[in-house]
């Protein structure tokens, strides 16, 4: 019994963690499909399959992150201080961690559109520019132009927001790391 709560403790500071991580990775799914990036993948060498450039660019910068932050030792000194707040056996779930862990979900969500909105928004600002510009003179062919010019701006907006990513990520993680406390606090 000891063993399954010890589990239950490690697995949830790492839910908490994991949370954090996959916003990005969630960000960007949706990125890449509007982006134009859906079509060249790649095989991840963690999971064997295939992913989408932005997604392997998400997990590369999230990991990265983590360790430039300092999030490795954040996490490591949650788990040196549940040895002395939650002694072998002792550690119970309580309904406000539960529910701060379960909050972490819709964080995860709310940081992933907090990524993506403002690159989806140029892009669909290039669409409807694309589409006007077709529909005054009918005698240009745009759609074959669509594609490059969307996956042109993409890169771009990809570089201006991996400039905001360590600030996005710091707040996110702000939220985790409480999240992870409150699980051991007594």
């Amino acid at each position: 019994m000891w063993i399954l709560l010890e589990a239950a403790l490690g697995t949830g500071i790492g839910l908490a963690i994991a949370f954090l991580m996959e916003a990005f990775t969630v960000g960007a799914q949706v990125l890449g499909m509007q982006a134009g990036f859906s079509f060249a993948s790649m095989v991840d060498p963690n999971t064997q399959a295939d992913s989408t450039v932005m997604i392997v660019f998400a997990q590369i910068s999230a990991g990265l992150l983590f360790f430039a932050t300092g999030l490795d030792r954040e996490v490591l000194r949650i788990f040196a201080r549940s040895l002395e707040t939650c002694p072998a056996g002792s550690f119970l779930l309580s309904h406000g961690a539960a529910m701060q862990l379960l909050s972490m979900g819709s964080a995860m969500f709310s940081t992933a559109l907090r990524l993506a909105l403002p690159m989806i928004a140029v892009l669909v600002m290039v669409d409807v520019s694309l589409a006007l510009l077709g529909r005054v003179n009918a005698q240009l062919q745009l759609l074959h132009l669509a594609f490059p010019v969307k996956m042109m701006v993409g890169l771009a907006m990809m570089g201006w927001i991996a400039l905001m990513l360590p600030a996005l990520f710091r707040a996110s993680a702000s939220g985790a790391l409480a999240a992870a406390q409150r699980l051991i606090a007594r």
